[in-house]
């Protein structure tokens, strides 16, 4: 379920120790040497950074928000642009980075500005699609804030295309999640297209 907490399974530094030993088995199996020099902490540093590119397994959405939600009596659209994201792609486990624009039409209450940012990271920080990334967002923003409509754009460059395969260093991936009365009036959607611009 979105945002629900995750159940305990390892602790942290066993979790560490076994990522550990599965990257020192990784560089043996490319014919690398991990006792060499340049490698002898790599294991060591390449779990400490995988655990953090996949934080957001930890956090719960509930506590992200912890209660940032306020009363207003604006009904104007609220946009919050060019959010950095950063996340690794489920296929290949290699980054996706770009930014994030996020829209919602309140209805009595409007969230923390910073929340909508914690609320980006939390969902790029796991092994993702965009295509997925971009509709949670628009869902917690939903949820969260009673919202009349949520509306979400990720533009990113992808090294999984990038890097590898058809290896096209300038394409950008654009996906929209559009909920509420972003969905069902054109002029509501168009204006906040606009505005991201």
């Amino acid at each position: 379920m979105m945002g629900a907490p995750m159940k305990a399974q390892t602790a942290p530094q066993s979790k560490e120790k076994h990522i550990e030993e599965f990257y020192r088995g990784l560089l043996q199996n490319i014919d690398e040497n991990p006792g060499r020099e340049g490698l002898l902490e790599t294991p060591k540093r390449a779990a400490s950074a995988f655990q953090y590119l996949t934080k957001g397994y930890t956090y719960n959405i509930d506590d992200i928000v912890n209660g940032a939600i306020f009363a207003s009596d604006t009904d104007e659209m609220i946009i919050v642009k060019d959010i950095e994201i950063y996340s690794l792609c489920e296929h290949h486990l290699l980054p996706f980075f770009g930014k994030c624009h996020v829209g919602y039409l309140p209805k009595g209450k409007i969230i923390g500005l910073s929340k909508i940012a914690r609320i980006v990271d939390v969902f790029a920080r796991r092994l993702q699609v965009q295509e997925t990334l971009t509709k949670q967002i628009a869902e917690t923003i939903m949820k969260h804030t009673g919202a009349v409509g949520a509306a979400v754009v990720i533009e990113a460059q992808h090294l999984c295309m990038m890097m590898r395969g058809v290896e096209k260093q300038n394409s950008i991936m654009k996906t929209s999640c559009m909920l509420g009365a972003f969905r069902k009036e054109a002029s509501t959607r168009s204006e906040f297209l606009s505005l991201i611009k």
